[in-house]
């Protein structure tokens, strides 16, 4: 610790945040796409989307209980520190979250963002919205400082091969070694990826995966692009990742959402209705990973970025 006090005294984890009701999927679509020019049929298809599975996202309950299981895992190491989820585009927002760490007395927090790959869309644009709704709160709002990377960190790596592990216990065993494993993403213009470390940090994590499998085929892809159709985004398509391997002789696939630590819309729908949906339709059958979630893997790892913001604050 410092002369001044602790280096954190709270941790806010960052997230996308989703609709929670079907009344609710248009307003947070229109939160989304605000300042971006995205034709109102596609806004639509979208609202479709969630109205498919459910009518409402699981991000925001899934996020609520990796923060529980964090605030567990921290106290079981003797760390007690409050643990808030903030997010960019639903309730509770983070202008919202930070009012009431100030409310509680927080000063300084670390701030964990829930994407594991680094782009514009994916970090800075989260720093960003930080930054807005700290002006919002006004002089007692928190500072946040944020963890490092943490897409190549053993943790994340372990929860992702036990999550793909159980995936294969639904293959025949004769059947596991010849199924190619493709890991995902979410598409992002080319411009933006160039600009970032994006497609690296996407490829070691899912090589340290595959490795951590003993697997040998594997491939990555990209899913869930929008925006308008003359642009450049990032390729392969995950749809035509798995028609390529069903040409190529595969008779399954498994699809790894890597890019994602808990599941919503872009893994509910578009992999489990448009991704399984072209397996079909390629003669091929339709395997797919659970994302982290609260995996205690996963979980230790951020306790672990907890306790290093910690012992760097008590050094200086």
């Amino acid at each position: 610790m410092t002369a001044s006090g602790p280096a954190i005294d709270a941790v806010l984890l960052i997230a996308f945040g989703g609709p929670e009701k079907p009344e609710e999927i248009r307003p947070f679509l229109r939160n989304v796409t605000r300042g971006r020019s995205i034709p109102p049929a596609r806004i639509e298809e979208v609202a479709h989307h969630y109205e498919r599975i459910g009518g409402r996202s699981p991000l925001n309950a899934l996020t609520f209980r990796q923060a529980e299981a964090l605030r567990a895992r921290l106290r079981a190491g003797r760390i007690e520190l409050p643990v808030y989820v903030g997010m960019r585009n639903w309730a509770p927002y983070l202008h919202e979250t930070l009012a009431a760490m100030a409310a509680g007395g927080v000063r300084r927090a670390l701030g964990v963002i829930l994407s594991a790959h680094q782009t514009e869309a994916s970090w800075e644009r989260y720093q960003e919205n930080v930054v807005e709704a700290r002006a919002c709160v006004g002089p007692d709002a928190p500072q946040v400082r944020y963890a490092p990377p943490w897409f190549d960190r053993p943790g994340f790596v372990e929860a992702m091969v036990d999550r793909v592990r159980d995936a294969f216990s639904e293959i025949p065993e004769a059947a596991r070694a010849a199924t190619p494993l493709v890991f995902t993403a979410h598409s992002v213009p080319v411009t933006m990826a160039e600009a970032s470390p994006y497609v690296r940090q996407v490829a070691e994590s899912s090589r340290r995966v595959a490795e951590g499998l003993g697997h040998g085929p594997w491939s990555v892809a990209y899913q869930s692009r929008s925006g308008r159709p003359e642009d450049r985004w990032l390729e392969p398509d995950v749809g035509d990742e798995i028609r390529r391997l069903g040409a190529a002789g595969a008779r399954r696939v498994l699809v790894v959402p890597i890019g994602f630590v808990s599941d919503h819309v872009e893994v509910l729908y578009d992999l489990d209705v448009e991704a399984s949906a072209v397996a079909r339709a390629a003669g091929v059958s339709f395997h797919r990973a659970q994302t982290v979630t609260d995996h205690p893997a996963f979980i230790g790892m951020l306790a672990d970025l907890v306790r290093e913001a910690l012992e760097q604050g008590s050094s200086t």
